[in-house]
């Protein structure tokens, strides 16, 4: 190949990533506009960490701090540190939870079996758990 068209496919690769990088960042921008309705406090956090054992426990482990996953489930992440993939404002998480995460759905959707107040609890209690590490 010559060297310019090298080097132009490599610039392009480059700003693709990029790109690519700040939509992955930006997450959920519709979601991360809407405000949690639910205050946080003890009550609604212990809600919320009751909905989060019953739900979700099982795939980002009772301290909320993930699992490698298997051959039966896939990887979850930690939802005790500062690495949001799919967004990280109480909006994004909200959505998370409700609507699950496509294109795969490895995180299904709670939407049918959580009413919302409950999610925002979950919420909460996912944000008290960051606080604490």
């Amino acid at each position: 190949m010559r060297p310019l068209v090298v080097k132009t496919l490599v610039v392009g690769l480059l700003l693709a990533s990029v790109a690519g990088l700040r939509t992955a960042a930006q997450g959920n921008p519709d979601a991360a506009k809407v405000q949690n309705p639910v205050p946080s406090s003890p009550e609604s956090i212990a809600a919320g960490k009751q909905a989060f054992n019953r739900y979700c426990a099982n795939c980002h482990g009772l301290n909320g701090e993930g699992s490698p996953g298997n051959d039966l489930t896939p990887e979850a992440p930690d939802l005790t540190d500062k690495v949001w993939k799919h967004g990280s404002t109480d909006g994004e998480i909200f959505s998370s939870i409700k609507n699950g995460v496509a294109p795969e759905f490895s995180m299904g959707a709670f939407g049918d079996q959580l009413k919302d107040e409950d999610i925002w609890r979950v919420v909460n209690y996912i944000r008290s758990l960051a606080k604490n590490k």
